[in-house]
């Protein structure tokens, strides 16, 4: 084989392995950019997410995880159960094009406002990984998105950020608790998955990691949940069995802004208010939040 012939050769597996993403001057070492095992959209992403209301969601337990979005005065519920299987959910709330994505890897559920340089985005899943997280793409222009980054680093839209909305991470119990009203995705989602098996059971007990990261600190167990903020590149992670010695509510500054941590042991959910304002934060594994925040603080109790 020639030279030349074994370039292309090496280069077309490369780029079936990235999926056929062009990772051209990426803003992250492309070699740290790996393939997660599903080709692009062999995670499918929930493009018509079908609505039921609170009473009609019997599949739901008081003790399963959603992802809860309360936005101008409409409320969401997106079960943990589903998004395992889809990882991203383009909705519209409110009258706003938002996406909803979360990362098994990672633990991160983080919504987004959809639109970017003035134009609604649709968002599917890449099957490619930075730092163990998923790397979202929009299909208008196939850039590629860093879910924790908030940020496109790669394509067209290299560079761009999407704005972060509050999400909560909670049980459901305590989501409807607060929010009665609210509308719940179902799990007609169009798909043939079964939703009552998690597919990946023990894995957040477990201190494996499946996939490289770049940075490893082993203070905290991986699979640690920390509730991670960043405000103007400054950032803080509030590891939960710190905020539990803590006894639940922190007040802390952070660039500048006194911020009130507010920690509830029986839900396993966090959130960071800026007076009465919610500000975005997100549930991480402590693992995928130090690989993206090496240099990052980190609350200890005192």
């Amino acid at each position: 084989m020639t030279a030349a012939l074994l370039a292309l050769t090496v280069g077309a597996a490369l780029a079936e392995q990235r999926n056929d993403f062009d990772l051209t001057g990426a803003l992250v070492p492309p070699e740290h950019i790996v393939s997660g095992g599903p080709p692009r959209d062999g995670i499918p992403a929930i493009d018509r997410p079908r609505l039921v209301t609170a009473g009609h969601a019997g599949f739901l337990k008081p003790a399963d995880r959603v992802l809860g979005l309360a936005l101008d005065g409409e409320t969401r519920a997106y079960p943990i159960a589903i998004l395992n299987w889809h990882e991203i959910v383009n909705d519209t709330v409110a009258g706003r094009p938002v996406v909803i994505t979360y990362c098994p890897l990672c633990g991160t559920g983080m919504a987004f406002d959809a639109t970017v340089a003035g134009r609604a985005r649709r968002f599917g899943v890449s099957g490619l990984l930075y730092n163990s997280d998923v790397l979202l793409y929009d299909r208008e222009s196939e850039s590629l998105w860093s879910q924790i980054l908030g940020r496109a680093v790669s394509g067209p839209l290299k560079g761009e950020s999407l704005a972060p909305i509050p999400l909560a991470h909670t049980t459901w119990g305590d989501w409807r608790r607060r929010h009665p009203d609210t509308a719940v995705l179902s799990t007609n989602t169009g798909y043939a998955r079964d939703y009552g098996r998690a597919p990946y059971a023990g894995y957040a007990d477990s201190p494996v990691v499946y996939f490289p990261t770049g940075a490893v600190d082993r203070r905290y167990h991986p699979k640690e949940l920390v509730l991670g903020v960043a405000i103007g590149g400054v950032s803080k992670a509030y590891p939960f069995s710190e905020l539990e010695r803590a006894e639940g509510t922190v007040t802390d500054t952070l660039a500048g802004r006194t911020l009130t941590v507010v920690f509830d042991a029986g839900n396993q959910t966090a959130r960071a208010l800026d007076g009465d304002r919610e500000i975005p934060s997100v549930i991480a594994f402590w693992f995928a939040w130090h690989a993206f925040h090496p240099e990052g603080a980190v609350f200890t109790a005192p």
